[in-house]
């Protein structure tokens, strides 16, 4: 083929692209909800179909069409969510019995420090009875369980139905299901599952069975890759995806499924297999891919976009019909599932398969003259999918993970032959487990070798760096990745400047860059952002620093210290022994110079004690209480009050009213700023703080208990602070702060700032006035 031609086969058609960006913003204002939005969605499908008509365009005449169709399908929804009677019976909040299909891939969790156990399930709800009526229905919903019900529910298989004492609630705007069932008791099955439902399942069971002889995480690593079965893996493997930007290897996306049709491609191309037997064997692949991830929502969506990314390899068709392919598979997804237009997980997929349509095909062109094409499709579409989508990750999460750009690079060979080998294994597991076994084997060294990506990548510094996710700090993350973009053909086929490029990229994994602006020169006390506890860094002098609480999570805490320059702890002091105080604390003690750890006289709870005895081994552990007092370098800390805990008999660990109250209260001074420091104190905790005639005066107040509505309002005001800080996780499961308490500290007219919405904060005193920094 002459390079004209060929080149003009690959030239992008984008004459649908209009229509699928209408298709997605008109349904993205559809499903709000609200009246007013579907009448300015109204005025702008008149324009634009007034503008066709004047122009005698038949672009703008479809796009006009397109946003009638979702201007449609917003009032249909409103229409019927404001006359539903289980929509209304969720706005009650009515209790009731319900009978409740399970459907889809239940999700849990273990408990972790103060968050519960939970289980969670998309269900499709058969009848209701509640207010005396019974309600017969059909509508999808959520299930989700805690505490005592949770052992009950999570035993239920896919396809059962059962009977169980509920509450409803109805869901936030745009969410796939307008109505959340809450558990409240056990369920009692009435019917088993299915045919179709059993034979999943048991292929399903028969790909764990096959991959039991192996070692733990790639025992649990396999079946999440293959069908998104994440039951099995651990916490600290969880974390650790999370951290290296692996999480979407087990999540069914589009990205992943892209590398399993491309790896089943080149094995089918290689046997001879072409054309229409050849699209006929990737379909059956994707088909049985669907079914075996019980054709969630998001099961679909990536299967479509994984057919999105085959054409864009090659295996379908031209670069103009894989653009082509994307805009009608976000046209049809979203009328299908109007609810997707707001999904964080579709906007993600969406720009994953488009960055590979774009960029994939050359890419792995440059590469190929340097190594099998196979290995360097498994190393350009990964990044083509790395970059497209990293402006929006970090939009979404206010990071900049560049180990997960590094991560994803190398484990992109390894994920197509394990996704495929454990694709084989259930698909003769039930019949033939040793020959299965053997495919799981294969399929468990790659997992592995994943496994070993993820526990080296989160050693590094930059493993999670945390960036603003403000207009200018996205708007640098998407002018890197658009440069990086346009340099990446020619960097990938020069050796040198490739090499140049790999080197610089090891040094910024080593020394992670810093947020414009983070950290403050003069910072004096810094609240780091930990997630759902408390972690307060007090500058004591250069490169150093004492702590107060180390929070839930060591590597959130080692990031945020690594970020400051910190290597010498010289003090450390935990307010009380709660999970989300004190499990970060190796951060401070492992391969630091620390000095002393500072503990109230409380023994509970146990566990915890026991955890900070063990990580201060060899350091020690310091006593103190009221009226004690330490100092290091320019701070001072003076202990107010504590009041001795009482565990109450049968009370579970952390979640004692009175070892919260047990918690130190302190007044810091570094800097020019004094800060008050109470732990998780609640009212009687606080109420012993005022009786103790203390002065309790400080610039800064972290509010105690993540802002729990536990909260005396003398206390708010006798802190007399100006910035008041609540330390909380994004989304946790409490209602932290509670809206009381927001008020509260409103009222007493106190700048408020929060590491949920701004990540870490920095306070410094510059003359009369306090500086608040934040890092996002």
């Amino acid at each position: 083929m002459p390079e004209s031609d060929r080149f003009a086969s690959a030239r992008p058609d984008l004459r649908l692209v209009p229509l699928a960006v209408a298709a997605w913003l008109g349904m993205w204002v559809a499903t709000a909800d609200e009246p007013a939005w579907l009448g300015y969605l109204a005025l702008t499908a008149g324009g634009v179909a007034l503008a066709a008509r004047q122009r005698r365009s038949w672009v703008l005449g479809a796009v006009g069409l397109v946003l009638v169709g979702c201007l449609a399908a917003g009032w249909a929804r409103w229409w019927w969510r404001a006359h539903d009677p289980l929509a209304e019976l969720a706005r009650q909040q009515a209790v009731g019995v319900a009978e409740l299909t399970v459907v889809g891939t239940p999700r849990s969790a273990e408990r972790q420090g103060v968050r519960p156990a939970w289980w969670s399930s998309a269900a499709r709800l058969e009848q209701m009875d509640a207010r005396g009526e019974r309600l017969l229905s059909a509508a999808m919903v959520r299930v989700s369980a805690s505490g005592d019900a949770m052992a009950g529910w999570s035993q239920v298989a896919p396809g059962t139905r059962v009977r169980a004492t509920v509450r409803l609630a109805a869901a936030d705007p745009g969410e796939s299901v307008a109505v959340l069932v809450r558990a409240r008791e056990p369920p009692v099955a009435v019917a088993g599952p299915g045919p179709l439902d059993g034979a999943i399942e048991r292929v399903r069971a028969g790909l764990r069975a096959s991959a039991g002889h192996l070692d733990p995480e790639p025992r649990a690593l396999v079946p999440a890759l293959v069908v998104g079965d994440t039951a099995g893996m651990p916490t600290d493997l969880v974390d650790r995806f999370k951290v290296t930007g692996l999480t979407h290897l087990t999540a069914v996306s589009g990205a992943n499924l892209t590398l399993l049709l491309a790896f089943l491609g080149t094995i089918a191309r290689s046997c001879g297999v072409t054309g229409w037997w050849l699209r006929g064997l990737l379909g059956l692949g994707v088909a049985g891919f669907v079914l075996l991830c019980h054709a969630e929502p998001s099961v679909v969506r990536a299967a479509a976009m994984g057919l999105v990314g085959l054409v864009a390899l090659g295996a379908g068709g031209s670069g103009g019909q894989a653009v082509r392919a994307l805009c009608v598979a976000v046209v049809v997804i979203v009328f299908v599932d109007p609810t997707m237009a707001r999904s964080a997980g579709f906007a993600l997929s969406v720009l994953a398969s488009g960055g590979i349509v774009a960029w994939s095909r050359p890419w792995t062109d440059a590469l190929a003259s340097r190594m099998p094409r196979a290995l360097a499709e498994g190393l350009a579409t990964p990044l083509a999918a790395q970059l497209a989508t990293q402006p929006l990750v970090t939009l979404l999460s206010g990071q900049i993970s560049l180990v997960g750009l590094a991560a994803n690079l190398v484990a992109g060979p390894l994920v197509g032959p394990a996704t495929v080998l454990g694709f084989l294994a259930a698909a003769i597991a039930v019949p033939l487990l040793p020959v299965a076994a053997a495919f799981a084997t294969g399929a468990g060294w790659c997992a592995q070798g994943l496994c070993w990506i993820a526990r080296l990548g989160e050693l590094f510094p930059a493993a999670a760096v945390v960036w603003p996710a403000t207009a200018v700090g996205v708007g640098l993350v998407l002018a890197g990745c658009a440069g990086l973009v346009l340099v990446m053909p020619w960097l990938l086929r020069s050796r040198w400047p490739a090499a140049v490029a790999a080197l610089l990229l090891v040094v910024a994994l080593l020394r992670p860059p810093s947020p414009p602006g983070w950290p403050p020169a003069d910072w004096a006390v810094v609240f780091c952002d930990v997630g759902q506890g408390d972690a307060t860094l007090l500058r004591v002098g250069p490169r150093a620093a004492a702590l107060v609480d180390a929070g839930p999570d060591p590597a959130k805490l080692r990031g945020c210290i690594d970020g400051l320059g910190i290597d010498t702890v010289p003090l450390v002091i935990l307010t009380h022994f709660h999970a989300d105080h004190i499990s970060g604390i190796t951060a401070a003690v492992d391969g630091r110079n620390t000095g002393t750890v500072a503990v109230s006289a409380a023994g509970s709870p146990a566990s915890g004690r026991a955890l900070v005895e063990r990580a201060a081994s060899g350091i020690g552990l310091n006593t103190i209480g009221p009226g004690s007092s330490l100092s290091a370098g320019e701070l001072a800390v003076q202990v107010v009050a504590t009041r001795p805990s009482t565990t109450v008999p049968g009370a579970d660990e952390g979640e004692s009213a009175a070892e919260n109250d047990g918690s130190l209260v302190l007044l810091a001074a570094v800097g020019g700023v004094r800060v008050l420091l109470a732990g998780d104190v609640q009212e009687d905790g606080q109420r012993n703080a005022l009786a103790s005639g203390a002065d309790l005066a400080a610039d800064v107040l972290l509010v105690p208990h993540h802002g729990s509505g536990h909260q005396l309002p003398e206390f708010l005001a006798a802190a007399h602070s100006s910035v008041a800080v609540f330390s909380v996780g994004a989304d946790n499961d409490y209602g932290h702060p509670a809206v009381r308490t927001q008020r509260a500290v409103q009222q007493l007219g106190l700048r408020v700032a929060r590491t949920d919405q701004q990540g870490s904060i920095a306070i410094s005193r510059a003359g009369e006035s306090l500086l608040v920094t934040t890092q996002r």
